[in-house]
């Protein structure tokens, strides 16, 4: 899946998808597991609930709760609900249906341009290796490319490059903290919404890790079953997409099948561009 397909299926939201004012729809993207990806939901909702906002107004929060499973080789239908429109910010709820059902509720809240009081949190980026310096994960495990699971890693629209190593076949290391320089395989030729709903679908691909890696669990695990049970995003400062992020994320805490991650996008300036948070769910076969 290249950027230009992430595109596709964000901006087609708004290319004459419409069935009516405020009812929108969006294509599929097909799994190994046959569910659907909580990052497309989300990215596919905000790029709907961005259509209904006023001129010049940006996301500047979002907080979505997952409902039920979707089938991923189906597409989904977005009602977009216009709860509020002040002199400063625009708020919206999405619901994500499909065959009559729920699947997903979004608020999503966009703002006018404004000034105010400015601080962040700083990193040291010079510290870090480059993103050019690292594997691709086509480096690492291309040569499974013909395993039908494979290509759920090798062909998403995003280069992750680990600043540890990753943890899909095993775990090098235990601990609840990882490090990852993403951007878009390719430019993203789009308006600033869809790099932030763009963001979004590849926020939801890794908060699950530092949860799993805290417990020496790789994704190669047979039988293990997880879901992102809700997610929330805050967006700071302008960014892309086709330009190197690196994704900060811990888990502070697991507990009764749930775990709890917080993630941190910064630019190669350092800039902090988004934060997000989710509480997802993690079950082994013993569990079961």
């Amino acid at each position: 899946m290249t950027a230009a397909d992430l595109l596709m299926m964000l901006s087609v939201l708004d290319s004459g998808a419409r069935t009516r004012e405020d009812i929108l729809t969006g294509p599929a993207l097909p799994t190994p597991h046959g569910r659907s990806f909580g990052g497309q939901v989300l990215g596919q909702a905000l790029a709907a609930a961005g259509t209904t906002a006023p001129e010049g107004r940006t996301i500047h929060s979002m907080h979505g709760y997952f409902l039920r499973p979707g089938n991923s080789s189906e597409g989904m239908t977005f009602e977009v609900d216009r709860l509020y429109d002040g002199r400063s910010f625009s708020t919206r709820r999405v619901q994500a249906y499909q065959e009559g059902q729920v699947l997903m509720s979004l608020i999503s809240s966009f703002q006018a341009p404004d000034t105010g009081l400015e601080h962040q949190d700083t990193i040291d980026i010079a510290a870090l290796p480059d993103p050019e310096s690292l594997p691709t994960v086509w480096e690492k495990y291309g040569h499974l490319a013909s395993d039908g699971q494979a290509s759920w890693v090798l062909n998403r629209p995003f280069d992750f490059r680990y600043v540890e190593s990753d943890i899909i076949l095993n775990v090098a290391e235990h601990t609840n903290r990882q490090r990852v320089w993403m951007r878009s395989r390719d430019t993203l030729d789009a308006p600033p919404l869809l790099h932030s709903a763009a963001l979004a679908f590849a926020s939801d691909y890794l908060l699950l890790e530092p949860i799993a890696r805290q417990h020496g669990i790789p994704w190669a695990t047979p039988g293990m079953r997880f879901a992102s049970l809700d997610h929330a995003m805050w967006f700071h400062r302008p960014f892309r997409v086709d330009e190197w992020l690196l994704y900060e994320l811990d888990s502070p805490t697991a507990q009764g099948g749930r775990g709890l991650t917080h993630g941190r996008f910064y630019d190669r300036s350092g800039a902090l561009v988004a934060s997000v948070a989710q509480e997802g769910m993690i079950r082994l076969p013993s569990q079961e």
